[in-house]
């Protein structure tokens, strides 16, 4: 039997499985330690409890995917406006330097999982799905690429870029104290005793409205319709860009034209936005898994993300603490790198607290790594990754 439910329908479901997730995530301690989204959450024991009925009972569930893409697009668009020219002056040559690690390691990843899956006998984009795209682009984007890998012939990319990305959560927040620990115990560094959070401006937060949050919604949407003309005009150069990428670029341009003073641009309410479609896009994207494709993939992944979690623990503690002055504030940077190059920024900024609370504060650390992770990470990433899917289909 097939029960296909139509938007409304799909929306409300959605629904459920986030206020799930997070009843699920409020009593379980382990799963908000590591920033375990709660659209993954309740995601996923919808997709196994489907899984089973589809085995067991022979029916099925399809759901509407229009809202999927609506709010993956809308999302991305919300990412751009992260990228602010001015945030990146203000970081000076260190955040430059770290810049070209964050994005050289983008290539490292992929290599790495493109390369073990040739080794492995997998598809090679199957690798990417466990390369950049869920490593340093997080459930997000294994969510929103896997559907193009598919297309490209990579059966089961969604569900093996989201678990890879899970794993990637829970690894990058377990690694990064221990690689910072090793580099100030060896060391022996100290911290300079400055302020914590000396390094960032003092911000008051204006308060959300509802006409503030109406205005933003427009400019999300003239952003995202800017975004599919650049998407229109990226394809020209021969290589194909998943239609989102147009999107993030579009609201990266009306970032910085807001940053010249033409018009005001109310980041607390475009970040709401941003997490209700993420929120809502993962919901829908996680409750339909294809939990099959993983049964026969299971030996080639964990042999895979192990090899990334470990090439990422030697990565910071070589590349990243030289690169950034072999300090202490470069050992924090190190931990940061662990938790965003494995996870998201939350899990960055997690391993750097654990590691001021225990040895000190780092303001320079805790200042740059975060707005040039995002920054560079958010663009560079899916423009290598659409690289590798073009090299490889």
């Amino acid at each position: 039997m097939v029960v296909t439910l139509d938007v409304i329908q799909t929306a409300g479901v959605a629904a459920v499985v986030y206020f799930f997730g997070m009843s699920v995530k409020h009593r379980v301690v382990v799963l908000r330690r590591f920033f375990i989204p709660a659209p993954v959450i309740g995601g996923l024991v919808v997709s196994v409890l489907l899984f089973a009925m589809s085995q067991g009972g022979g029916v099925e569930v399809h759901f509407d995917k229009t809202l999927q893409n609506f709010f993956m697009n809308l999302f991305f668009t919300c990412v751009g406006f992260t990228v602010s020219a001015a945030l990146i002056r203000s970081s000076g040559r260190q955040g430059a330097l770290l810049a070209v690690i964050a994005v050289a390691f983008l290539v490292i990843q992929n290599l790495v999982g493109v390369g073990l899956s040739r080794l492995l006998g997998i598809n090679e984009l199957l690798g990417v799905a466990m390369g950049s795209i869920s490593m340093s682009g997080g459930v997000g984007s294994g969510a929103a690429f896997g559907p193009t890998l598919e297309a490209a012939g990579a059966a089961g990319a969604t569900t093996v870029g989201i678990a890879a990305a899970t794993f990637g959560l829970l690894m990058g927040s377990l690694i990064g104290g221990p690689v910072a620990k090793r580099l100030i115990d060896r060391h022996g560094l100290r911290s300079e005793g400055k302020e914590r959070h000396s390094a960032r401006p003092v911000e008051v937060p204006a308060p959300l409205t509802g006409t503030g949050l109406f205005r933003s919604t427009l400019v999300i949407l003239i952003a995202a319709a800017i975004g599919t003309v650049i998407s229109w005009l990226l394809n020209f150069t021969g290589i194909q860009f998943p239609y989102y990428v147009g999107c993030l670029f579009g609201g990266a341009l009306v970032r910085n034209l807001a940053d010249t003073g033409k018009f005001p641009l109310r980041m607390p309410e475009i970040d709401v936005i941003g997490d209700i479609a993420l929120n809502l896009f993962l919901s829908i994207t996680l409750m339909s898994l294809n939990i099959a494709a993983l049964i026969g993939l299971a030996l080639p992944m964990v042999l895979i993300l192990l090899t990334q979690m470990t090439v990422m623990a030697l990565y910071a503690y070589v590349v990243t603490f030289r690169c950034m002055g072999r300090d202490y504030d470069a050992a924090v940077m190190a931990a940061g790198h662990c938790g965003v190059g494995l996870g998201q920024t939350p899990n960055a900024l997690a391993n750097m607290s654990a590691v001021i609370e225990d040895r000190g504060p780092a303001p320079r650390a805790w200042f740059v790594l975060p707005i040039i992770t995002v920054v560079f990470i958010n663009i560079f990433n899916p423009l290598i990754i659409t690289l590798f899917i073009n090299l490889f289909a």
